[in-house]
């Protein structure tokens, strides 16, 4: 997400960073290039102008020219204008009588489906009962589809063989006020381009369940067409927010930056994958940070605190002070680390310049998997205690992983070194960073 206008940013960065003191000809010189890297990010190019008229004026203020290091404080500025054009956070609205109804619309292709099954599973973690409906009698396989997605997040699926959208919708809203479900989520239907019996029907069904929530689902590779998109729905059906979905695709990420000033509705989510976990809370300061290759550690943590067991790592926690890190400890780790997700969405949300940001990350995928493939080839004794591994035993172990004994005995001498490290930790305090194995 962002990559090119990233990296586009970050050399800019680096020239203003060279000069000690900034005088008005680098400030304009540098805001022409941040101009042409907004553009072809398919910022929309009012946005640009209201963007780079503030920043000029507050680079060439007394604050600026005094600093110490006037480029950080320019970027310090950049970063402050594009949190307030990407808007202030705003949370769903989950008052009122239950169940509340949250409908989602947007056109075909723009990820509906899969996206009320990600905020179905999101509002399910936070402890909601939540209940889905197919209100889609169009498209075919779209309730089979969405009752699919409902059985893998264990989340129940209202469906019928009404023609009628409307009546499928009190029919469903009905079956979950008497089944005590707090959230509904509507899938409506929609199709490939704006039209009014779509927008008629939308208003029939918003008439029939008085959502809280109106949110519309776009699309963010279709750049500058989706602000259009937007303001022909909000226009039809009084929008309350957006989700931006395929964030994590090759679009030049322009939509999200343009749609708040643009439409003048909030941001409430973003779509980062098809995973059915990989829908993030909008938060506008996180996005300016990666945009401008700040990096998001804070997604990181957020990503290990929902996939690592608090009681695991403890228990591990003592046994690695005394010495008694095994190889079955490591796979652990591994395994839990894996349930954070892909490694390099893992590196995207590290600040430029950090050494993770200058690791390929499909090397460290592939890591990854031969270091698993070794530990799963291993028996529980042998993790156990590694040093029975004689020549023989690697050698088994080298077929069952598809690896090689050398790959095997990196992993031992590694793992000696990390033993070694923590027995050092656990009777002295931190070893001297000199020490640590590399």
């Amino acid at each position: 997400m962002f990559e090119s206008l990233s990296t586009k940013l970050q050399t800019v960065f680096k020239e203003l960073s060279r000069h000690g003191k900034l005088r008005p000809e680098d400030i304009d010189s540098a805001l022409r290039e941040i101009r042409l890297a907004l553009l072809e990010a398919d910022v929309h190019y009012q946005v640009v102008k209201d963007l780079l008229k503030h920043v000029k004026e507050r680079a060439l203020g007394e604050d600026v020219s005094r600093s110490l290091n006037p480029a950080q404080q320019v970027i310090r500025i950049i970063h402050q204008e594009l949190v307030a054009v990407l808007g202030e956070p705003e949370h769903l609205r989950l008052q009122g009588a239950k169940p509340r109804v949250i409908l989602l619309v947007g056109l075909q292709g723009s990820g509906k489906t899969t996206t009320a099954a990600k905020l179905a599973r999101k509002l399910k973690g936070q402890g909601e009962r939540t209940m889905l409906i197919a209100a889609d009698p169009y498209r075919p396989a779209a309730a089979t589809q969405l009752e699919v997605l409902g059985a893998e997040i264990d989340v129940p699926v209202f469906t019928s063989t009404d023609r009628n959208p409307a009546k499928i919708c009190t029919d469903g809203f009905d079956k979950a006020r008497k089944g005590g479900v707090s959230v509904v989520i509507i899938d409506t239907a929609g199709r490939l381009q704006i039209d009014e019996p779509m927008m008629e029907e939308l208003r029939t069904i918003k008439a029939a369940t008085d959502p809280t929530e109106t949110l519309l689902i776009v699309d963010a590779m279709t750049g500058q067409e989706a602000v259009q998109i937007a303001q022909g729905f909000n226009t039809a059906v009084n929008l309350t927010g957006l989700i931006l979905t395929k964030m994590d695709g090759d679009a030049r990420g322009g939509a999200a930056i343009s749609m708040r000033a643009i439409t003048g509705m909030p941001i409430k989510f973003i779509g980062v994958g098809e995973a059915r976990d990989a829908l993030e809370t909008f938060d506008p300061e996180r996005l300016a940070s990666r945009i401008l290759g700040m990096g998001d550690v804070l997604s990181i943590i957020e990503k290990a605190e929902a996939a690592i067991e608090k009681e695991a790592v403890e228990a591990q926690a003592e046994r690695l002070l005394q010495g008694e890190f095994t190889l079955e400890d490591f796979a652990q780790q591994l395994a839990m680390m894996r349930q954070m997700g892909p490694v390099s969405k893992l590196l995207e949300a590290l600040p430029s310049g950090v050494t993770g940001n200058q690791i390929d990350s499909q090397d460290a995928e592939s890591q990854l998997v031969f270091t698993q493939a070794i530990l799963q080839s291993m028996t529980a004794q042998e993790k156990r205690k590694p040093e029975i591994l004689n020549a023989s035993r690697k050698r088994r172990i080298a077929r069952g992983s598809g690896t090689s004994v050398q790959q095997i005995n990196q992993l031992l001498r590694q793992h000696r070194q990390m033993r070694k490290m923590m027995k050092q930790i656990g009777k002295r305090g931190l070893p001297r960073m000199g020490s640590w194995p590399l």
